[in-house]
């Protein structure tokens, strides 16, 4: 008798993480969870396949490139024009987006939101709300508090694939929502719910039927602790856009945030604030992380960082103790911490300065930054507050600072700026070599080229002198 091939033998797969491994472990060498490897038989391949699917039908001819006409996909508004705008204009039929986010952050609140402005632009048509998480009262008494109350929307409480795809039938709706995707099981498959087999049947049969009748499907999928989408890594494979929905708990902020798209950009970034009324628009979130006061006070500056394809102003604050301490402390918050000790490290070399106190960093409306554009706000922040000198109202600053303290160019400096001049500012420092990249200037706004971080430190200065004299 011939012994099997070793494609034939059975592996052993991880329910919570999906690794497929060829003998079996009591610990997920990839997720670490004990006891997740059950044995599953492998894929045999049938005789004849190739042949026969080669007989079945003739191939269909290779096209060039240049021969393909791409057609631009039709777009439904959603009524929603930041929930459009981070799509890339609308839904696409048969378009499957996954929304992804932290338990409490909303998703199930904005999904009812676009459902509302979608049933009240197309009034002869259903919107159906599956939730395999809250039964139809709960979802009703959210509805009523945020004013998601549009006739055409459906409510169903289903946990089976069968039972939905039965509704989707019975009513042709105009746009499918599933909450959440971990909730729902199908009988075709074996394993519990929210597990690796089952989340990818369910996907996957929701896919295959929302490309089918063209229906736009939304499915909700909860994230881990990493804000990253829970479950088998196949499942954004398996989608057409991911969204990411975060939020602090102690702020009413939420960003809507476009990780991949396949009908649109895939960097896009959209604001909702969260009020007793449920989610509101707020297309202009340039006000949410800055303050406003009359007069300027030491230790803040202001940079214009870029979130997705958006430029957002924001007030980086910086408080110096007074005292010097033999174990000074170092407090950080929305920015990266090691990247902030080296910006204190440059800073306290290029200034002369001796920061052997209490330094505390930080970011106003609970904003999150990362770009390294906002470097030179950190370095003038920390300084202003050490000098007690004050940056003026009028100036914002870009760049990258170096471990040299060189000055380094950023991206989209045209964009920084000009959103930087609709908001006011009249001087912007920024990287040496910006000037031939800025085509126009907006009116009023002066703009100064520094090389190094001694210069914008004698610039602070500089401006400190003038305003005194």
């Amino acid at each position: 008798m011939a012994k099997a091939s070793v494609r034939e033998r059975p592996s052993h797969r991880c329910g919570e993480c999906g690794l497929t491994v060829a003998k079996w472990q009591g610990r997920c060498p990839e997720c670490q969870a004990w006891g997740s490897l059950v044995e599953v038989d492998a894929p045999r391949a049938l005789p004849g396949l190739k042949s026969t699917a080669a007989a079945s039908e003739p191939l269909r001819p290779a096209r060039g490139v240049a021969d393909v006409v791409a057609d631009t996909a039709p777009r439904t508004s959603t009524g929603l024009a930041e929930f459009d705008r981070v799509l890339g204009g609308g839904l696409v039929a048969g378009q499957v987006v996954l929304l992804a986010g932290e338990p409490g952050v909303g998703k199930s609140t904005l999904l009812a939101s676009v459902a509302h402005h979608l049933a009240l632009r197309d009034v002869t048509r259903t919107v159906l709300y599956v939730s395999g998480e809250e039964s139809v009262e709960q979802i009703g008494v959210r509805a009523r508090r945020t004013g998601a109350t549009a006739p055409g929307i459906l409510l169903a409480d289903e946990t089976d694939l069968g039972a939905v795809l039965g509704h989707v039938a019975a009513h042709d709706p105009v746009l499918l929502i599933v909450d959440s995707v971990q909730s729902m099981a199908s009988s075709a498959v074996e394993g519990r719910a929210g597990g690796v087999s089952q989340v990818q049947e369910v996907t996957a049969v929701l896919t295959r039927v929302a490309k089918e009748r063209r229906l736009p499907l939304l499915l909700v999928g909860q994230s881990t602790r990493e804000n990253a989408v829970a479950g088998p890594r196949a499942l954004e494979h398996m989608v057409d856009t991911v969204l990411t929905f975060e939020g602090d708990k102690h702020t009413s902020l939420r960003l809507l945030r476009s990780v991949k798209n396949r009908y649109g950009p895939a960097d896009e970034v959209v604001c909702f604030e969260q009020t007793d009324r449920g989610l509101r628009e707020v297309p202009d979130p340039s006000d949410l992380f800055r303050s406003h006061r009359e007069t300027p006070v030491p230790g803040t500056a202001v940079a214009v960082a870029v979130d997705g394809r958006r430029a957002l102003p924001a007030e980086v604050q910086a408080l110096v103790g007074l005292n010097s301490s033999p174990n000074p402390r170092r407090g950080v918050t929305g920015l990266d911490g090691s990247r902030v000790a080296m910006l204190l490290a440059v800073t306290e070399r290029a200034g002369n300065l001796k920061l052997d106190r209490d330094v505390f960093v930080a970011t106003v409306g609970g904003a999150r930054l990362s770009d390294p554009a906002a470097d030179l706000a950190v370095c003038l922040a920390v300084a202003s507050a050490a000098w007690a000198v004050p940056m003026p109202a009028d100036v914002a600053v870009l760049g990258e600072v170096a471990l040299s303290g060189d000055i380094r160019p950023v991206g989209m400096l045209a964009q920084r700026v000009a959103e930087a001049g609709r908001l006011g500012y009249r001087r912007i420092l920024v990287p040496p070599g910006a000037i031939p990249r800025l085509e126009t200037l907006p009116p009023g706004v002066g703009v100064v080229e520094l090389d190094h971080l001694d210069r914008a430190l004698g610039a602070l200065r500089g401006y400190a002198t003038g305003a005194r004299g």
